[in-house]
């Protein structure tokens, strides 16, 4: 097991760096003179030289990159070329408001996807598993800033029960906060739900057929304790396969709910600083994500692995 984490950590390691490297040139192939851009168009030709040599932007690309990643690698990621902040500060201000969102948007995935699809394998060809399964397939289908406005709509503007928009810190309200983000998880949550029900359904489906599974019912096990114990606990292998596998359409679909919302979070920084041409934070985020995809799945490998022996001890086996 000891190898296979190492193994897994050192891809992790690997990809990490092409990502920064990735990165890195993406920014520099965007249209536009980046010193031009941080300065002004009316600046003077002394201002935009000053922010070149600032930057280091005067220099090959080689020793720029070499200079960005040492500086990456001590939590410098530059300043915003709006107000001048520091990047590293926007970013611990706005990150755990998404990642607040994203974790309540997961919960109800889980919750509404794994039970639906539960529902769905132990009730087959009955109509629970016709509303589950289309259930699935609306939430697939609906995009999310349309269930978002329509949410507004019912919810905030008809029934006046959620607010409509904004953000209360949870430190300093925590009734408004959750009062406030219940409607954005619901909305963020509902597609990534609905991949997680039909997966779930399928991988229920192949277990309920399976021969342990019909030898445990033999036995006069409960069909409680043969769903949850035996079919649904090896099945759970391609749940967090899936959760995983999601994370880059849930951190895009918050992008789209913090704009519907007015939500200060990851996402909404994101598309204010391309829309705005920051590059010092465009780079940061996109590296952000990358580290937060990587990581993530680095520990969906070791669930995995620790659900499935197999996979562990094949991993030893090629070391």
């Amino acid at each position: 097991m000891l190898w296979f984490i190492l193994r897994r950590c050192g891809s992790a390691v690997i990809v990490m760096f092409l990502g920064s490297v990735l990165i890195f040139l993406g920014i520099r192939a965007l249209p536009g003179d980046p010193a031009v851009v941080m300065a002004g168009e009316e600046a003077s030709p002394a201002v935009v030289e000053a922010i070149r040599n600032e930057f280091g932007l005067n220099k090959p690309l080689p020793a720029q990159y070499v200079d960005y990643l040492g500086q990456t690698l001590t939590g410098n990621l530059g300043r915003s070329t709006q107000d001048q902040l520091p990047v590293i500060g926007i970013i611990v201000e706005r990150l755990p408001v998404t990642l607040e969102l994203s974790a309540l948007a997961m919960l109800v995935a889980i919750v509404v996807g794994v039970g639906a699809g539960i529902v769905a394998a132990t009730r087959r060809g009955k109509p629970a598993d016709y509303v589950a399964t289309g259930f699935g397939l609306a939430g697939l289908s609906v995009p999310h800033f349309w269930l978002g406005l329509v949410g507004i709509l019912l919810f905030a503007v008809t029934w006046r029960v959620l607010p409509a928009s904004g953000y209360v810190p949870f430190t300093q309200d925590p009734g408004q906060n959750l009062q406030r983000m219940i409607l954005p998880a619901l909305v963020l949550g509902t597609g990534f739900a609905a991949i997680l029900m039909r997966q779930t359904r399928s991988a229920m489906l192949g277990a309920l057929s399976a021969d342990y599974v019909r030898t445990a019912r033999s036995k006069g096990l409960s069909e409680v304790k043969v769903v949850g114990a035996h079919a649904l606990r090896n099945s759970l292998t391609t749940v967090v396969t899936v959760l995983g596998l999601q994370l880059g359409a849930l951190i895009s679909g918050a992008v789209v709910t913090e704009q519907i919302f007015v939500i200060p979070g990851f996402g909404k920084l994101t598309v204010d600083a391309v829309l705005t041409r920051n590059y010092p934070v465009i780079q940061a985020v996109v590296l952000i994500t990358v580290i937060g995809y990587v990581l993530v799945n680095l520990l969906v490998d070791i669930a995995y692995a620790l659900l499935n022996p197999r996979i562990r001890l094949s991993g030893a086996h090629h070391d």
